[in-house]
């Protein structure tokens, strides 16, 4: 019977339904990653999130493996090329919790642009400041969004009823446009942009692509919204920007500071992050734009089925 190893706790559905495919299922919630080292040649396939990284090594290991499941989105945790050179179908699920992420990144901005919070704590406090809490609108804004999948899209699906401009740049796709956005060149989204939205996964060419060079070729001060990677944005130019009024505010999900499990290393904070806890200008939440119940389940259900889809056709090409 083909196996499949459980490296991190998902959705219970993920098990059941391989196991109805005719997988034999594992998970040791208490192996470290040499343990996981030492049993990776007995399996056919892995399911992840974020707990390991799936490297050259691990790889080497893995003699048997056919497909690596990522229950999320991002595959920095993985060495896709690598993998796939040895024929491992390396598969993910951000179908899953685009819906999430797109709810999550509106609802911070909108926050943000009306001081929620701040007012909130302040009426708490018996403070009751209304010109000081006056908002920005939506309407009329131009909302630039970079990195236009399954994340950019559902975002610009949801500012549709908020009668913003949407445009967007994606450096891997043309031809997208699709009622929701209009296709632009990155120095069109410099010149229009009042709000910028990220949606680009972590790679090599985007760490710390957000830095001060990049903002400063904004024509206007931005709002910026981050639900993608917390290294996609330098935080200490973010806050030079910030403290500037070069960036007017912003939203974060997610921090540069961040360890591969998506946990806040909160051992010696740089002053930067002693920063972002204390403007007022800026919303945090810890790494959950993609994290509600529907998701939870969605994401366990598009990548099993993505799974079965490979078994049928890998058993379809054995008969041929």
């Amino acid at each position: 019977m083909a196996k499949v190893l459980f490296i991190d706790s998902v959705h219970p559905l993920i098990r059941e339904e391989l196991t109805g495919m005719g997988f034999e299922c594992d998970y040791f919630p208490e192996y470290g990653r040499a343990d996981f080292l030492s049993v990776a040649g007995h399996y056919t396939g892995i399911i992840i999130r974020s707990k390991i990284t799936i490297d050259q090594e691990f790889l080497d290991r893995a003699v048997g493996l056919k497909f690596i499941g990522r229950v999320g989105a991002g595959m920095e945790s993985i060495d896709v090329e690598y993998a796939e050179r040895k024929g491992v179908r390396c598969l993910n699920s951000p179908e899953g919790n685009r819906d999430a992420v797109g709810e999550h990144a509106l609802g911070m901005l909108l926050s943000l642009m009306n001081h929620l919070n701040r007012a909130d704590r302040q009426v708490r406090q018996g403070v009751w400041n209304r010109e000081g809490n006056r908002g920005d609108e939506i309407k009329g804004k131009t909302v630039g969004i970079i990195g236009y999948g399954n994340m950019g899209g559902a975002f610009a699906q949801r500012l549709r009823g908020f009668e913003a401009r949407v445009i967007s740049y994606d450096k891997y796709k043309s031809g997208y446009t699709d009622g929701n956005t209009s296709e632009v060149s990155l120095d069109e989204l410099f010149n229009q942009t009042d709000i910028l939205s990220l949606h680009v996964p972590l790679t090599k060419e985007t760490t710390h692509m957000v830095d001060g060079v990049f903002l400063g070729r904004f024509r206007k001060n931005i709002w910026l919204i981050n639900t993608a990677r917390g290294k996609v944005v330098k935080t200490a130019d973010l806050v030079t920007n910030l403290a500037s009024g070069k960036v007017r505010g912003a939203a974060l999900d997610v921090l540069e500071y961040e360890d591969s499990s998506f946990e806040l290393l909160s051992d010696n904070a740089p002053p930067e992050l002693h920063y972002l806890l204390n403007a007022e200008n800026v919303i945090l939440s810890p790494h959950i734009a993609g994290w509600t119940q529907e998701s939870n389940v969605k994401l366990a259900k598009v990548l099993v089925d993505k799974i079965g889809e490979m078994m049928n056709y890998l058993t379809f090409a054995k008969k041929l």
